[in-house]
Formats: C-alpha cells, structure tokens, sequence
C-alpha cells in the first residue's frame, strides 16, 4: 500500500457471501485463458481426484459435509483450487460415469485484507464466487458464523488455507491456524444438535509447483540484481548450483547483518553478535526483535508463535487505521481528521516490521543446502526479492516470472471429524490440537520431494 494514501477510515465491515451464477460460469470459462495470459502456469495435473469425486457424490446425497484444507505455497493457489473443482473433477466423474449435480463450485474463506490491496472490485468478485471474508487477527464473529453457517448448510462444500497465507516455500509448511479444525468440530455440532447423520470430514489439498525447465539463467540474473541492490558485487555468474548456493548464502547473510544493524542503530534493540551463532538462529533473532519493535509501539504482549504474533499486529494496526469512531466522519474536525491520518500512517510504518517477518517466517537455514533444485533456489531467491522490494517501497505483488510451470494437485485421504467428536466433547482444546497436527502431517506427506 502507498504510504502517501494511507488515512484514518470508518470500520473494516465483513463482506458476505453473495453467489452469482452469472460471475460464476464467467470465472469458470475465463479461467483457462487467465491462466495462460497472467499466470507462469502451463499445465495443472491432478492426483487421487477420485477422493474429491466420491465426496462430492456423497455431498449431493446428503451423506457428507466437508472441507478443503489446501496449502498455500502461492498467489496462484485459488487458481489451482478452482481448476481442480470446475475442471478436473468434471472430468473424472465423466470418465468414471457418475453424474454431478451442477454447479459443481465450493465457497471459501478469504482474508478481508486482499481486497484493501487488490481493490474493492476483488472483494466483489470474491463475494459473487460464494467467498467469505475473515479478519485473521480478531475474533471476527460475523466472519465466523457465516462459514459455520456455510459449513453446516450450504448447498456447496467450504475451501480454506489452514496456513492462513501464502508462504513461499513448495516443500515446507507453515504452522498451521487451529481455526478450520474449530470449524470441523463446530459443523459436527450443528449436524449432531439438528439430528443429521452426515458425516463431517476435512480433507487435505496438496498443492505444489514445479518448473517445466529450471530456469536456473533467470535465477543467476535475479540473484544478481539482488546482489547489486544490496550492495555486493559479484564477478562469478556460473550456473553451477554449488556456486549460486554460495552466492546466495553470501547475499542472506550480508542481507541479515545489514537488517541487525538496522535495529541496533535505529530502534536500539540488542541484538547478539553474529559471530556467536548460526545463519538460522540470527535469522529468528532477527524476526523476533521486528515483531518485538512492532509489538512495543502497540503496546502488545509477545505471546504465541510468529504467525500468532503477526496476526495480532495486524489486526491492532487495522483497529488504527480502520477506527470505530471514524463511522460518521462527516461530523469529525479536520483536525481530528488529521490526527487520525498521522496515527493511521504511523501504524502502517510499524506494520511494515511485521510485514517482512511475514516473508521470512518460514525460512530455514537448509532448505536449499539440503537439496538444491531449482524449485528451492527458487523459492528462497524470491522470498529475499519479496523483502527487498518492501524494504525498496516497491510493490512486493509483482513477483519477477522465473519460467513455465506446472502445478500439481493431490487430494488427501479425508479426516473424519465425525470419529472424533467424542473426545472432542471431552476436551476440546486437545481435540483441536490434535486435529490441526494431524492435518498438518498429512499435507506434508502430500508434498514431492524426489
């Protein structure tokens, strides 16, 4: 967001579902060509789609409610998720010769900050397809009791990132938010109260993306652009992967010095010296004193993981810019108009803290060293691009395009909430906790990493 537009504002409202057949079957016909003219992505292959078939078939008799719990390695993801629904499994189910009930579709939940970046016309649009919007960092209540209510009763399945947002990485996850686990727990709830016999599932979506060439030339170039933004010169351009890790173990670590000085210098944080530990452990130092220097100006405790602490960040500098008192601001002063501007553009100063910590909190110190492919050098070149660019004040959405892709979609074998109500009646944090690892373990034995 440009820093120069940032004013104090009435109240973020929730944007309800509104499903359109019209914006559907429109999204639905044009998606094929978005992807091609706006996407790097190439071709969408689908594995163990039959699991969605037979769910589907069960959804339509009124056998089954359920989820779809997919990763979010990417901004392409909703694509995918679309491609996999309107295209892939219409295909299955005419090769095996059952027939669906259309529209075949599935709501899903959204974060109700896309639209404040991408444009109130995304919010439409999103809100035509069925989406539903959720404040990630509050306890969203109109948000929550229209998925509930989506889960429970609507004529279609519910799709959502349990990772709450992208995280850049094709083989590792992120922690995952215990919120859709609460949902399947919820809808068993309402099934069981409304003396339904459905059964309740959630069902892992794994979604990964690979390169149909390395582009490891458009890797060297952008690792060379960002070698040169941060100020170091590089006279080896080899393609090698032995020299490129090098490079771009050299670039991480300048990169992190220069943030470590950063804080010392300007927000006194004390921050060890870099001598004393390994690339990760200064890495999560470093994430920790940004959401600190961030959590300080809110006047916000440290409590939970990073995802948890960035969430709570966010939603306190929502409540600044976004203020319940701004709802009439035909009867504020100018001056307290322009109080509030300063306060709204401060906040999204400090915002910026978390922000980065948001691009790097799913970093590892071996990612790459592990096993260099070029989907990894990917992933983490672009990941330093990402924060680079915010640091640059440039706009971070505008991702350079490496090369030709394929996506790849595996559904998982469903999670029956059903099986597991009882305990959940017993102890329901437990239950929820056990719920969110276990899916968690499945999207990851979902991911390829031959």
């Amino acid at each position: 967001m440009n820093q120069t537009s940032i004013h104090a504002q009435p109240p973020l409202e929730y944007i309800p579902p509104s499903f359109n057949p019209w914006v559907y079957r429109g999204v639905k016909t044009c998606l094929p060509l978005w992807l091609q003219w706006q996407t790097t992505i190439k071709e969408i292959e689908g594995n163990n789609i039959e699991k969605l078939l037979d769910l589907y078939q069960q959804f339509q008799e009124g056998k089954t409610r359920f989820l779809m719990a997919f990763r979010h390695p990417s901004v392409n993801d909703p694509y995918c998720m679309g491609y996999l629904v309107w295209k892939l499994l219409p295909k299955v189910a005419k090769e095996q010769k059952i027939n669906l009930k259309n529209p075949l579709h599935s709501h899903f939940m959204y974060d109700r900050g896309i639209p404040l970046w991408a444009g109130s016309a995304v919010g439409w649009l999103y809100s035509s397809l069925g989406g539903t919007s959720i404040q990630r960092g509050k306890l969203d209540i109109p948000g929550l009791r229209s998925a509930r209510e989506l889960f429970v009763n609507s004529q279609f399945p519910i799709a959502a990132a349990p990772e709450g947002a992208t995280n850049g990485h094709n083989e590792i996850i992120s922690p995952l938010e215990p919120g859709i686990s609460q949902l399947g727990f919820w809808c068993a709830e309402d099934v069981q109260k409304n003396n339904r016999q459905e059964t309740v599932f959630i069902v892992p979506i794994g979604i990964q993306y690979f390169y149909i060439s390395p582009p490891w030339g458009e890797i060297e170039k952008l690792l060379t652009q960002l070698e040169k933004d941060a100020g170091i010169s590089s006279e080896n351009h080899s393609l090698e992967t032995a020299k490129l890790y090098e490079r771009l173990y050299k670039l991480g670590e300048h990169f992190l010095g220069v943030m470590e000085n950063f804080y010392r210098q300007f927000y006194h944080q004390q921050l060890p010296d870099q001598s004393e530990q390994t690339l990760q452990e200064r890495l999560q130092k470093l994430l920790n004193t940004s959401l600190k220097v961030a959590e300080t100006y809110f006047d916000l405790k440290p409590k939970g993981t990073m995802i948890d602490r960035c969430r709570r960040l966010e939603q306190a500098g929502w409540e600044y810019i976004y203020r319940d008192d701004f709802k009439e601001m035909n009867k504020l002063s100018l001056v307290e108009k322009g109080l509030g501007d300063r306060v709204a553009e401060e906040a999204s100063l400090r915002m910026w803290h978390m922000r980065l910590v948001e691009s790097f909190v799913a970093v590892t110190g071996y990612y790459v060293k592990d096993k260099p492919s070029a989907e990894r050098f990917a992933d983490t070149v672009l990941l330093l691009w990402d924060s680079i660019a915010k640091i640059k004040g440039e706009n971070p959405f505008f991702r350079p395009q490496l090369g030709e892709q394929k996506a790849l979609i595996t559904v998982g074998d469903p999670l029956s909430i059903s099986d597991r109500f009882d305990t959940y009646k017993k102890n329901r944090r437990q239950a929820v906790t056990s719920l969110t690892q276990d899916l968690r373990d499945s999207l990851d034995r979902l991911i390829v990493r031959a």
